[in-house]
């Protein structure tokens, strides 16, 4: 669904110079991007796989910083939104495709500053760190007490800092819709879909508790480990990242036409 997605949002010209389709369209890529590597890990760690730390690292790196990226795409969106009721007649101006570009590219950078921060510093402690093999998870590449600390403490920033973000904007958007000089429609709307950003940061915080539910599935019996742990990932780091498609891109009445016509193999019925 997600790939069928970016093939529309790529085919069509308006999709391509939107500011707003940009964004969802490198949501859709980097959370696509962010289940293939979460899945890969977990496929090698069923298989009690083996691999260089060099490798793991790469793959560590990947599915980290996807991650951080989710709700900061969240809350780049909703700016996007806020300017465009804000500001609709400088909306076009403001909101550029280059500027897009350059927002984007700094996601990237702020997701993963602290993974390279940990990276860098264990190679000059140790060089050779990264030629033993390894079961990879993340865990297994930390050397310190510190790095698990640090890291929990930025992912917890991160979040709140979004999610103050993305409050702050739909208050504002709140106070806009009701004023008499702005158009009430497309404010609720963008009201609506700024409250539907804080469904879908719900969601990218519930993956917080599979390490919790992790631990406490390891104290159940052996038999029911398994399927138990199965159940977590799919439910807590799979289901979110899935959904993001259907509560967004359906609802967008640009894109849901167009969906449903190649869903169902009949591209030509859209004028």
């Amino acid at each position: 669904m997600s790939g069928l997605m970016i093939f529309i949002l790529w085919s069509k010209p308006k999709f391509r110079e939107d500011s707003r389709y940009i964004l969802f369209a490198h949501m859709l890529i980097n959370d696509s991007v962010h289940l293939m590597g979460t899945i890969v890990l977990y496929l090698f760690a069923l298989a009690f796989l083996h691999m260089s730390k060099a490798i793991c690292s790469i793959l560590v790196l990947i599915s980290a910083v996807t991650y951080n990226n989710t709700p900061l795409n969240l809350a780049v969106i909703s700016l996007e939104r806020y300017v465009a009721i804000r500001f609709p007649l400088r909306h076009t101006e403001i909101a550029t495709r280059r500027r897009t570009a350059i927002a984007i590219g700094l996601m990237w950078f702020i997701s993963s500053f602290n993974i390279l921060i940990e990276i860098f510093y264990i190679m000059a402690l140790d060089p050779h760190f990264f030629t033993a093999p390894i079961f990879c998870i993340r865990e297994q590449m930390l050397i310190e007490e510190w790095q698990i600390t640090f890291y929990s403490a930025a992912s917890f920033f991160f979040l709140v800092v979004v999610a103050l973000t993305i409050l702050y904007i739909y208050i504002s958007i709140t106070l806009v819709a009701k004023s008499a000089s702005t158009n009430k429609d497309s404010a609720n709307k963008a009201r609506k879909t700024v409250l539907l950003h804080m469904f879908q940061l719900g969601l990218c915080i519930t993956s917080l508790l599979f390490a919790l539910f992790d631990a406490l599935i390891a104290k159940t019996a052996t038999a029911l480990y398994v399927p138990l742990q199965f159940l977590n990932f799919f439910c807590l780091l799979v289901l979110p990242r899935c959904l993001s498609p259907l509560i967004y891109g359906l609802r967008d009445s640009a894109i849901r036409p167009l969906f449903l016509s190649y869903f169902r193999c009949n591209p030509t019925s859209l004028k």
